[in-house]
C-alpha cells in the first residue's frame, strides 16, 4: 500500500496463526467463524484491543493480522506499528478491515506499515477469501488478464508470475493497443471480453494508463465488479494515488512489483468479482 516494500514470500502456511483485532466482539466470532469454516488448518487469535495485541504479539508469531481502525484503546493503525516493532514480525501482513477502509484508501492515511485494506461491506465470505489469497493463495484457472506494459523486460516477468498461477495473460504495450483490443472485444460482442486489467499507468504513446481506465469505466461502462481494472504505478505522490482510485480503478500495485502481492491482489480481485454478496457493493 505504501511506500514500504513487503517481502510476503513467507506467508503462505498450511496452518496460519492470524490474529484478529476488533473491538466488537460480534465481529470478532464473526471473522473468527468464516475463518475457521474456510481455512480448517487456521489458528485465529482474538483481541479487543490495542493493549491485548501487544500482549499477544509478544508471546508468540502470527502469519497475518486484521484489525479494525476504531478501537477502544487506540486506532488502529497503531496495530500495524506494534506488529512492525515486533522481532520477527517485520513483514507481517497486516489488513485493515473497517468500512471506512475506501475513504481511508482515497485519502491515502492508511500508512505505511498497512499492507492492504478490506472494506466491511463487501461481507464476511469476501473476507475469507482475501485472507487466503495471503496464507494459501488459489489460483482461479483460464481467468484471462488483459495486461498493458510498455517495457518488455518488465512484461514478460510480470506474464510469467501471472501465467504461474494458470491465468491467461494478452499482453499489449500500449494504451492505445489496449483500448483497440477492448473495441474490437465489444464490438464481437465478447464483453467485457476479459476478466481483469491490469495496467502500467505511464506508456509509451499518448495515452496512459489513467486513459485505460477511462475507457473501461467511461466509455464502455464497466463497473468494479463486472471488470476489475489494478493499477501499477511508480508514483508515490498521495494526490495522484488518490485520483486512480476515484476514477474507477479497483487498487493500486506500486512498483517495483512484488510477486506475492500482485498475485494477491489479482486473485482476490477476480475472486472477488464472482461472489455474490459483494454485487451490491462494488457495482
Amino acid at each position: 500500500m505504501g511506500g514500504q516494500r513487503h517481502d510476503l514470500r513467507h506467508v503462505v502456511s498450511d496452518a496460519p496463526r492470524v490474529m484478529v483485532v476488533d473491538g466488537s466482539k460480534l465481529v470478532r466470532k464473526l471473522i473468527r467463524d468464516v475463518l475457521v469454516k474456510e481455512l480448517p488448518s487456521v489458528t485465529v487469535l482474538t483481541c479487543e484491543s490495542v493493549a491485548a495485541a501487544c500482549e499477544q504479539l509478544a508471546a508468540g508469531d502470527v502469519d497475518l493480522v486484521t484489525t479494525s481502525l476504531a478501537l477502544p484503546d487506540g486506532d488502529g493503525l497503531a496495530i500495524a506499528d506494534a506488529v512492525r516493532a515486533s522481532a520477527g514480525q517485520a513483514y507481517v501482513p497486516v489488513i485493515v478491515v473497517s468500512g471506512e477502509a475506501q475513504a481511508r484508501l482515497e485519502a491515502r492515511t492508511l500508512g505505511d506499515d498497512v499492507t492492504d485494506y478490506f472494506d466491511k461491506a463487501l461481507g464476511m465470505g469476501a473476507l475469507a477469501a482475501f485472507i487466503r489469497g495471503y496464507v494459501q493463495p488459489q489460483t482461479v484457472p483460464g481467468a484471462h488478464v488483459l495486461y498493458v506494459e510498455d517495457s518488455r523486460v518488465v512484461a514478460l516477468a510480470t506474464k510469467r508470475m501471472l501465467e504461474s498461477q494458470s491465468l491467461r495473460v494478452t499482453h499489449v504495450s500500449s494504451a492505445e493497443d489496449a483500448i483497440k483490443w477492448m473495441d474490437a472485444r465489444a464490438a464481437e460482442g465478447d464483453v467485457p471480453g476479459c476478466d481483469l486489467i491490469l495496467t502500467d499507468l505511464y506508456l509509451t504513446g499518448q495515452l496512459t494508463g489513467k486513459d485505460v481506465l477511462d475507457h473501461v469505466r467511461e466509455r464502455l461502462g464497466h463497473g468494479k465488479r463486472q471488470l476489475p481494472v489494478l493499477v501499477m504505478t511508480g508514483d508515490e505522490n498521495a494526490k495522484n494515488q488518490r485520483e486512480l482510485i476515484q476514477l474507477g480503478a479497483n487498487d493500486l500495485v506500486l512498483k517495483p512489483i512484488e510477486e506475492r502481492l500482485l498475485v494477491t491482489k489479482t486473485l482476490f480481485q477476480l475472486r472477488l468479482a464472482a461472489l455474490p454478496e459483494a454485487r451490491a457493493a462494488i457495482a
